[in-house]
């Protein structure tokens, strides 16, 4: 399609850099705090936010930080409480059999199970309430269970305030990107199922994990225009990207999601055609014009190249008159493919096509 662009899904090598780079002082700052705090010799526990906190929407630091914490603070009082009660595991525990140790570990391990489970929060569970209970009971230590509470508190604390500011990435950037390479990869998977339709061959070829990554683009772009917007109520420090998005982004990214899931539609229900009704023959010289099942998926493919032109004019954003003479061209096609094959099972197959055209006249509307 003109004026595609294909952006590759790894980030480029600088994007990593300044990435390792932020993991690298975030950890480093607050090792070197605690042990100048005097914690302990090796304060592990300090650094570890850092691996564990930041990902690729650094500013979504504070919420992880504050899970994170909340999990530490649960962990160490279960395990405080069971090892109150219950012997801990001692030197000889360890190259032994020792009953009490063995009932010691499986009440930590079912009260941090439980703890874990009931902080559900944001579809997974706490899974920082065990992890910090197991490594206590293992490190039974006077003192060692408030220095971990303190030095993953310096680590937190650290990877919330230092995180935003080192390198922020610009979610706006990295939500054009991933529009980009949408419309890239839609281009080349619509490309080649009219190509096979065409050629009368299997409509499409077997799901890849690629596919379903394609599809998940224009979510992920959309919520990191959310997330951008969410944070204005963020101090003036932390706001290092343009108040607003580009122009026309986040409804192009709105038209991107919407049309994933009509187009993902249409070519799973391709797959499922193809492996019910098996490979189509080459169609006869004779009978290339004769309606029925093999014409109707060779006659789709004039219609899918429209669809995919129209909807690529869309999410570049170019003038709404020219993308409207796409759509229209696109809806003849449709209506022609309809009086042509009008059967019930050609009917579900164009509805993702259908449903794509509506999702464009309604960008088209919005936009006036």
């Amino acid at each position: 399609m003109p004026g595609t662009v294909s952006v590759p899904l790894d980030p480029p090598p600088r994007a990593r850099l300044r990435s390792a780079a932020r993991l690298a002082v975030c950890a480093a700052v607050p090792w070197f705090l605690c042990l100048w705090w005097g914690t302990s010799t090796v304060p592990v526990p300090a650094a570890l936010p850092a691996v564990l906190i930041l990902r690729e929407d650094v500013y979504d630091a504070p919420r992880r930080g504050r899970d994170r914490l909340v999990g530490v603070v649960v962990g160490v009082a279960l395990t405080t409480f069971v090892l109150h009660w219950l012997p801990p595991p001692t030197g000889s525990s360890v190259t032994s059999v020792s009953w009490a140790a063995s009932v010691s570990f499986l009440a930590v391990l079912a009260c941090g199970c439980a703890g874990m489970y009931l902080m559900y929060r944001g579809g997974a569970p706490n899974q920082q309430v065990l992890i910090t209970a197991l490594v206590i009971y293992a490190t039974a230590v006077p003192g060692y269970a408030l220095a971990r509470l303190a030095e993953s508190a310096v680590g937190i604390a650290a990877v919330v305030l230092l995180g935003p500011l080192l390198w922020p990435p610009d979610p706006y950037r990295s939500a054009a990107a991933g529009l980009d390479t949408y419309r890239g990869g839609l281009d080349g998977l619509l490309g080649t199922v009219a190509a096979r339709l065409g050629a009368g061959g299997p409509p499409t070829a077997r799901g890849t994990p690629e596919d379903a990554q394609l599809w998940l683009r224009p979510r992920n772009g959309l919520a990191a225009c959310e997330r951008a917007a969410r944070r204005t109520r963020l101090p003036r420090l932390y706001l290092r990207t343009p108040a607003r998005p580009p122009d026309g982004l986040e409804e192009r990214l709105r038209l991107a999601a919407r049309t994933a899931l009509t187009l993902q539609y249409f070519t799973q229900e391709l797959r499922e055609r193809a492996r019910t009704d098996g490979p189509a023959p080459p169609p006869a010289p004779d009978t290339a014009s004769s309606p029925g099942p093999d014409a109707a998926l060779r006659d789709l493919a004039p219609l899918v190249r429209a669809t995919a032109r129209t909807v690529d004019a869309a999410l570049r954003g170019e003038d709404s008159a020219a993308v409207a003479a796409d759509l229209d061209r696109a809806r003849g096609l449709d209506l022609a493919h309809r009086t042509a094959h009008p059967t019930r099972h050609d009917a579900v197959l164009r509805s993702g096509l259908h449903l794509t055209h509506e999702a464009v006249a309604d960008h088209l509307a919005a936009r006036g």
